[in-house]
């Protein structure tokens, strides 16, 4: 038996807790269009009584982002135990120029947007949607060269967190923005 072979990424789903303004305010604010709906009394995988309504975002390049409203359920919540800038979800821009005027547009939406942050081969930007989920919006800036370097390091490195659960220390200049 072997692995699948996977194509790409069919869909990301997310709870939301109005599929109505979710899709308006992907739609103001990042520009997605509402491409499908899928609205059911009962679950199709398992049967269960559990009335939704799933909504789906094209979010650029055959990405699509989607997301469940459950009004039967109790209100969704988040793991107490991880910290907000954890879970989160990216998408790329096309560079510098891009992600600054991205960034003006949505303060210019009223959302409060962290950064631009350096992040040696990306830079990003940080705000919340209306449900309460991170978002981030990154360019990259990396040369070829780098990129190789963090693949030959990428196993060096987990083999040290592994063993002692402390930042190694091999790409440290990812987070050091070079002096202008």
């Amino acid at each position: 038996m072997t692995a699948p072979v996977l194509q790409r990424i069919h869909h990301v789903a997310y709870r939301c807790r109005d599929a109505k303004q979710t899709v308006e305010w992907y739609a103001r604010v990042l520009g997605m269009a509402y491409t499908t709906a899928f609205a059911e009394d009962h679950v199709p995988s398992t049967g269960e009584f559990d009335p939704y309504m799933h909504v789906f975002l094209d979010a650029g390049g055959g990405n699509v982002l989607a997301f469940f409203e459950l009004p039967q359920q109790p209100e969704q919540g988040r793991d107490p135990n991880t910290p907000t800038w954890v879970q989160h979800l990216a998408f790329e821009v096309a560079d510098e120029a891009a992600l600054l005027a991205a960034k003006a547009h949505i303060e210019a939406q009223g959302v409060d947007v962290l950064g631009p942050t350096y992040h040696g081969i990306f830079r990003s930007i940080y705000f919340f949607d209306p449900n309460g989920h991170r978002l981030e919006l990154a360019c990259n800036i990396g040369t070829a060269a780098q990129y190789a370097e963090l693949r030959d390091l990428a196993p060096v490195m987990l083999e040290e967190w592994s063993q002692t659960k402390r930042a190694p220390r091999h790409a440290e200049w990812l987070h050091k923005e070079p002096q202008a």
